[in-house]
């Protein structure tokens, strides 16, 4: 099939373009991935060379999508299809390129780095949540480019606590995910000669919304030499967390010179009358560049429902009568996505759709470690593939405690500084009795364990099928609280590309930092907002939709970054809301219980007695005259 086989339009525009820098503006579901396609099977039709092109996807799952459909146009797929973080992971794995800086591109997961936190010594500010926040802020001025240097330390931020925190990553032999991309970027500015500025004459990029100033310089350096086109949406930018800003691309012809524009705003995807509220919606956003959205004139007109509920158990139970209703009707459960913007929230309706026979799924941060079990398997695979880990080995010593042995680990940590070696060999010192340290009994038992537990597993290494099984058994058949089952999937997952157990353990390790969700599945989907880009499903629920919720405004921020935070969290409403094909609903509830309110730090309501009253989201009245007049659920859908 030629490139332009049935292809016209603007989608055509951006294929066919040879401008050396483009920019294409498109909106949901509006094709942008198929012109991407398009452009990339002409390129490779005309000739050019497949290793000199690189394409940039937001997920692992777009890469592979991508090269399937080349192959079913008949095209040499033998090119560069990633996403950018693997892309720089994959640089700074290459022998030599850290050496300099005495750093390892070894993933710290969440609960790992919480382990560190808790560890650094000194007169250092706060808890864990005050650590964490300075960590955040660590990670985001290197992500900004506040300083040139990433991964050292940054002004106007605690010296005392990043002195602490950079010695305890080089010598745990760690790295915080968001000095990923930086250090790339400081290899590339500092190497003029590195192989990787000159390897690519073709450099295309979707979903460019979301990359933050350090990601945009890796790409500006990795296309000097070549072209550069990007795709995405200013409306879609909502991964502020990791300061990506939707002014990456609204301004990118001012940092492009020459910049040739395609706007792509024809809806395919959603019924009209979605297309027609998520523009009413998105519209009250200021310094908007993509033209307004519209619908295609074949799509439906849609089902729009408007509930509210009276607490979150009423919610969750509805919603599963809903989404058992629907797949009776005839809907595929993989084709039932529902969105919330709390975890808890998202459990709650999970489990209460599991209790109506659908099979259905969660997918939230880092869930597959949620739990200690979960963490101490994982950490037992870490080990079986690098014994010398001392970041897994400070995590097993912690667990199955609930003191977390802090000032035992210490002495140990202490001891082994002053030796020149590591807290494994001190504690086989005092195993062997060659060594007294006091009170590290307990500590010395829970390694003890260690190495019964690995002596077990090792002999499984040559049958990666047989080691997973083991460490992570499947539970009683039907149970929900499977603490092994996202984990045990990954892991499955990644059995195909691993030949040895080190190369298992580095796939699942990258795979939890860098989580994707199925495009495609047998089951229910219930996950977060942010996670649920790229997704399309034919019934749509977006969950607790109350103030304090979404948007949820910090009320310390400065004015101007409360506004940032309602524009984007308004932006997130609106990715929510156009992942359908066919039926959404808009459901929040009118009562929380206390603890529920103070668990969820939700600081919008009333109180009356020892319930809190609750608010619809502002962005629900936001949608304009489509939106249709809310409901209590008991009258929506009867028991």
């Amino acid at each position: 099939m030629a490139w332009d086989d049935n292809l016209q339009g603007p989608a055509r525009d951006f294929a066919a373009s040879d401008a050396e820098r483009l920019r294409a503006l498109a909106g949901p579901g509006t094709g942008k991935t198929f012109a991407l396609l398009r452009r990339t099977a002409r390129l490779l039709e005309e000739g050019v060379d497949p290793r000199e092109i690189l394409v940039v996807t937001f997920a692992r799952t777009a890469a592979e999508d991508l090269k399937q459909a080349l192959a079913r146009l008949g095209e040499d797929v033998q090119l560069t299809a990633r996403t950018l973080h693997s892309l720089c992971f994959a640089i700074l794995n290459r022998e030599g390129v850290l050496h300099i800086t005495g750093r390892t591109p070894r993933i710290l997961l969440e609960f790992e780095r919480d382990h560190l936190l808790q560890d650094l010594s000194g007169p250092l500010p706060g808890g864990l949540r005050v650590r964490r926040k300075l960590t955040f802020a660590f990670e985001a001025a290197w992500a900004r480019l506040q300083t040139d240097d990433p991964g050292e330390p940054v002004a106007g931020l605690d010296q005392a606590f990043q002195d602490a925190l950079l010695d305890a990553l080089r010598w745990y032999g760690a790295m915080l995910i968001g000095e990923v991309v930086p250090l790339a970027l400081s290899y590339l500015r500092h190497n003029p000669n590195a192989p990787e500025l000159a390897a690519h004459t073709q450099v295309l990029v979707d979903e460019y919304q979301d990359l933050n100033r350090a990601e945009q310089g890796v790409i500006d350096l990795l296309s000097e030499h070549g072209h550069l086109a990007v795709i995405g949406d200013d409306d879609q930018s909502i991964y502020g967390f990791k300061c990506a800003n939707p002014d990456g691309i609204r301004t990118f012809d001012q940092t492009h010179p020459g910049t040739v524009d395609v706007q792509l705003t024809e809806c395919r995807r959603c019924p009209k009358r979605v297309v027609r509220m998520a523009q009413t919606l998105i519209q009250r956003n200021p310094g908007r560049v993509r033209g307004p959205l519209f619908p295609r004139d074949q799509n439906p007109e849609g089902e729009i429902h408007n509930v509210q509920w009276t607490s979150i158990a009423a919610e969750a139970n509805g919603i599963a009568r809903f989404v058992r209703q629907a797949v009776d009707s005839g809907v595929d459960p993989g084709q039932c996505l529902i969105l919330a913007n709390s975890r808890e929230i998202g459990y709650a309706i999970r489990d209460a759709v599991l209790a109506t026979g659908v099979p259905i799924r969660s997918f939230f941060r880092e869930e597959a470690v949620q739990t200690e079990a979960a963490q101490e398997a994982l950490t037992l695979l870490t080990l079986l593939g690098d014994p010398a880990d001392r970041v897994a080995l400070r995590c097993w010593l912690a667990f199955r405690s609930t003191t977390r042995r802090e000032a035992p680990y210490r002495r140990l940590l202490t001891q082994a500084r002053a030796q020149g070696s590591d807290v494994a060999s001190v504690l086989g010192q005092l195993d062997q009795r060659t060594v007294a340290i006091p009170y590290t009994a307990e500590i010395l038992e829970r390694w003890r364990t260690l190495t019964v537990r690995l002596a077990d597993l090792a002999p499984l290494a040559d049958g990666l099928g047989h080691l997973v099984n083991a460490l992570f058994p499947v539970q009683a058949a039907g149970d929900a609280a499977d603490e092994l089952t996202a984990l045990r999937s990954i892991a499955t997952g990644a059995l195909a590309e691993c030949q040895t157990v080190e190369r298992l353990q580095e796939v699942v390790r990258y795979r939890l930092a860098q989580p994707e969700v199925p495009l495609q599945t047998p089951y229910a989907r219930v996950m977060s907002f942010h996670k649920s880009k790229g997704l399309t499903a034919e019934v749509v629920v977006l969950a607790g939709l109350v103030e304090g919720l979404i948007p949820r405004i910090d009320p310390d921020a400065l004015p101007g970054e409360q506004q940032e935070a309602l524009e984007e969290q308004r932006r997130l409403f609106f990715v929510g809301m156009t992942r359908t094909t066919r039926v959404l609903v808009l459901s929040s509830y009118s009562e929380l219980d206390d603890g529920t309110v103070h668990h969820l730090q939700i600081g919008h309501g009333k109180r009356f007695g020892r319930a809190f009253r609750t608010l619809t989201s502002r962005f629900v009245a936001e949608l304009g005259r489509d939106l249709p007049r809310a409901v209590r659920g008991e009258d929506w859908l009867p028991e």
